[in-house]
């Protein structure tokens, strides 16, 4: 994989529908790590700008795995942090353009 392609996912939906993913970040809030999905049509593309959060952890398979989070306060924590995490990404890709 280069540099330049994303880290997908595919998610199974609870109408077993699947549902592939670009990885945004995967971030630690509160001793607790998270993880932020893009969700991408066919084409590869967003359409709507939505991001999911999940509780993200080492299962004990291979594979991470995902939890959904019930807690609205939890939630709250994740979203900030997330929020957090894009306000440097934004502000580092500003800076980078005024380098060139």
């Amino acid at each position: 994989m280069n540099e330049n392609e994303a880290l997908t996912v595919t998610l199974t939906l609870d109408n077993d529908e699947e549902l592939e993913c670009a990885v945004l970040t995967i971030f630690e809030t509160g001793g607790q790590e998270y993880i932020a999905l893009l969700p991408l049509n066919e084409n590869g593309d967003n359409e709507d700008g939505q991001v999911y959060l999940y509780r993200f952890f080492e299962g004990t398979s291979e594979e991470p795995e995902l939890e959904n989070i019930e807690d609205d306060d939890e939630f709250e924590r994740a979203s900030e942090a997330f929020d957090e995490w894009l306000d440097t990404q934004e502000y580092e890709e500003l800076d980078l353009d005024a380098l060139e």
